[in-house]
């Protein structure tokens, strides 16, 4: 590697360092094998950043353009994935090219970690915000009492698609007030605690005040998925068990139709 290659990858790597330092959400593309005649080489890195922009590179051309499209499905998912591309015009992996090799990309997304933001950190958020940390989520609490809370009060600002947001105040105003504000936010999940008759009502008066039916359609009210329990960490599991069918695009059906599942003796 030239001094001009290292010095190269050495700023890529200190922008990589920088981003996760922002937690800023990232992905680094490395190749890692060739074969054949090839733009790429073994070693070239790409950085991708989530709003689209980049800095190194792998080639360029149509190679460069389908792993900085590989890379931010990468940073989408929050998955590692190893790329195959064929420099050919058909095929398998075919990228419409005439070098005729082959080039093998590793792509790693970095602060793909998800947030989990509370509001309400009572009886129910503090299990809640137990067991979403065994899981892998960071954990960030809102609450009208500042020994209840980790952070400073609620910021429609700093919510993005990887925010998973929880109302349970224990104050039903509080709870429609800062919905009012999710709403306005790309949060895939917005979960809201209370009975089917204080939900409804809380739905009503939004609709009322012009939110749209596909607004109000993202809202998960009441709360979680029918687990049954009633303690609160058991209810607590049910959130997060509804929360965690989103991020990753489940059903919450049984995996098994075995009675010991479904709760049904055998004959």
């Amino acid at each position: 590697m030239s001094s001009e290659e290292s010095h190269a990858t050495a700023d890529l790597l200190s922008g990589l360092h920088e981003a996760i330092l922002r937690r800023e959400r990232v992905a680094l593309a490395t190749v890692v094998a060739v074969q054949g005649a090839s733009p790429a080489q073994p070693g070239f890195k790409l950085l991708v950043r989530a709003d689209g922009s980049w800095a190194g590179n792998v080639g360029g051309g149509a190679l460069e353009q389908r792993v900085r499209a590989d890379a931010l499905a990468a940073i989408k998912s929050g998955q590692a994935r190893l790329a195959h591309y064929r420099l050919t015009e058909d095929g398998p992996d075919a990228l419409g090219m005439l070098c005729g090799g082959e080039v093998s990309v590793f792509i790693e997304p970095y602060g793909t970690q998800p947030t989990l933001l509370i509001v309400g950190g009572g009886h129910l958020g503090r299990p809640l915000a137990e067991l979403a940390q065994i899981v892998g989520y960071e954990v960030q609490v809102v609450d009208v009492r500042p020994e209840r809370a980790d952070r400073p009060p609620f910021d429609a600002g700093e919510i993005t698609d990887s925010t998973y947001v929880v109302l349970i105040t224990e104050d039903h105003v509080t709870d429609e007030a800062t919905l009012r504000q999710a709403l306005g936010t790309p949060a895939p999940y917005i979960g809201m605690i209370g009975s089917l008759r204080k939900t409804g009502i809380v739905l009503d008066h939004l609709r009322a005040d012009g939110f749209k039916a596909e607004d109000l359609a993202r809202v998960r009210a009441p709360i979680g998925l029918e687990l049954g329990g009633r303690q609160p960490a058991e209810i607590a599991l049910a959130i997060l068990a509804e929360i965690e069918c989103v991020r990753h695009g489940g059903s919450g059906s049984p995996r098994s139709l075995s009675s010991a599942c479904i709760g049904q003796e055998t004959a």
